[in-house]
């Protein structure tokens, strides 16, 4: 007791601490309704839900639970995809494209495209049932690319050695300590354009086009969203306002829906309280960044 009269601040210390963990912990909580907010009241019908396709597509976890807990939930009518992405892994977006297409035998979906939905991202697109972009949107690029770093040159200058112990003579096939050979080329330009070509065949189901005519617009090229229009790649020109319109109106929806969708929390500090720092802050040497990507190398 003598030490705390003797030292007041010790006790204003503590205060202060006790209410700075009570402050916090009410901001983490009614964050977290934020963040994971449903749409709240399921009970009120004719909902129309968004799910936002943003970044570097690099999983699928995320996109795919959304748009299960939107397609199982009566309440939901419809599903507007917002996409605004340079594409990302081929496994990642082949995923959320097949979750895609198995929610439109049950629910409409529609796209809204932002700035940019190029290759990974438009390939998502293809599943919905329709496709809106603004005039100035960046799409297209279907396309595959594989890419090599080589340290080689860099490590005899450094003095460094590597020794590779294998069993089959291309299973370091894309290491950076040395050049690839002619034939292990050939390897990864087939399964390049194996993996092309799945992309070619999406867009051809999912636009009702010829392979021929999709083969034409699949090189890797981007196109603005009034040049994807005239291609038939894209449905219509609009915003996401307009994509929500026309999602209701195909849902049957009549007079204004309710839209719900699910808020990323904006204070960077407590994002970084709840996810992983790497999330942020991907490695290049990131297992989910390495590999065939359906990616626009802007």
């Amino acid at each position: 007791m003598d030490v705390w009269r003797n030292r007041p601040f010790l006790k204003n210390l503590t205060a202060i601490g006790f209410v700075t963990v009570f402050l916090f912990a009410a901001v983490w909580w009614i964050s977290s309704i934020v963040v994971n907010d449903g749409g709240g009241d399921f009970t009120q019908r004719n909902k129309l839900a968004i799910i936002r396709v943003e970044g570097v597509i690099a999983e699928s976890e995320d996109i795919i639970r959304q748009i299960k807990k939107y397609r199982e939930e009566p309440a939901v009518k419809g599903i507007i995809l917002r996409i605004d992405s340079p594409g990302g892994g081929v496994g990642p977006s082949q995923e959320i494209y097949g979750e895609v297409l198995k929610t439109t035998s049950e629910k409409k979906v529609v796209v809204s495209m932002g700035g940019l939905a190029a290759s990974g991202g438009y390939y998502i697109a293809c599943a919905a049932h329709r496709i809106f972009a603004n005039p100035g949107t960046i799409t297209g690029s279907i396309g595959v690319i594989m890419a090599f770093s080589n340290f080689e040159e860099l490590m005899k200058k450094l003095g460094l050695k590597t020794t590779v112990i294998k069993s089959g003579r291309h299973k370091d096939i894309g290491s950076p300590v040395r050049e690839l050979t002619e034939e292990e080329k050939k390897i990864l330009q087939d399964v390049s354009d194996d993996i092309h070509g799945q992309f070619i065949e999406a867009v051809a189901k999912g636009r009702n086009l010829k392979i021929e005519a999709v083969k034409d617009l699949s090189d890797g090229r981007i196109f603005s969203g009034r040049q994807a229009k005239e291609s038939g790649l894209v449905d219509e020109l609009g915003t996401l306002e307009d994509a929500v319109s026309y999602a209701a109106k195909l849902a049957g929806i009549k007079g204004k829906p309710k839209i719900i969708q699910e808020r990323k929390e904006k204070n960077l500090l407590l994002r970084l309280f709840k996810e992983n720092l790497s999330s942020f802050i991907p490695s290049p040497l990131d297992t989910k960044f390495l590999g065939a990507q359906y990616l626009w190398q802007y």
